[in-house]
C-alpha cells in the first residue's frame, strides 16, 4: 500500500518520539508498504527551523532528505495534478503544507499518516 508520511510523523519516526503510535510505527516499517514523504514538508521543516519553531540537529533542508533516504522513504515531488486538487478543497485546515499533502493524497489514491485532527476531517483516507 501507498503512504504519504506528514511532517510530524516523520520527525517523530527519525527521533524515535514516544508519541508515535505502534500502528505508524508497523505501516512505516512494514517492507510491503511504499512509505512517501512530500517535499511539502522538507519546506515547512525549513521553514518553522529558520524562525526558530522547531529545533533540529542540522539544517533541515539537508537533514531531512537524509534522513528520508536513511530510512528507505521516497521523495514525493509537488505535481501540478496535485495542486489542482487545491481548489476542491473545503476550507478546513489553514496550514498550507498540510494542504498540499491532503492533494497529494488525493491525486495519487494515498494513504495519510498522520495525527493531526483537521486532516481527517477531509475526505481523504487517513491513519
Amino acid at each position: 500500500m501507498n503512504y504519504i508520511i506528514d511532517t510530524s510523523i516523520f520527525l517523530w519516526y527519525i527521533s524515535g518520539d514516544s508519541s508515535l503510535t505502534k500502528k505508524h510505527i508497523e505501516i512505516i516499517q512494514n517492507k510491503q508498504n511504499t512509505i512517501y514523504l512530500s517535499v511539502a514538508s522538507i519546506w515547512e521543516a525549513t521553514v518553522k527551523q529558520t524562525i526558530g519553531k522547531l529545533n533540529l540537529p542540522h539544517k533541515a533542508a539537508f537533514y531531512l532528505p537524509e534522513q528520508r533516504v536513511k530510512h528507505k522513504i521516497l521523495s514525493l515531488p509537488i505535481t501540478e495534478d496535485a495542486l489542482s486538487e487545491l481548489h476542491n478543497l473545503p476550507d478546513i485546515h489553514k496550514d498550507p503544507f498540510d494542504r498540499i499533502i491532503i492533494c497529494q493524497a488525493l491525486a495519487n489514491g494515498y494513504t495519510i499518516l498522520t495525527s493531526d485532527g483537521l486532516i481527517k476531517k477531509y475526505s481523504v483516507e487517513t491513519i
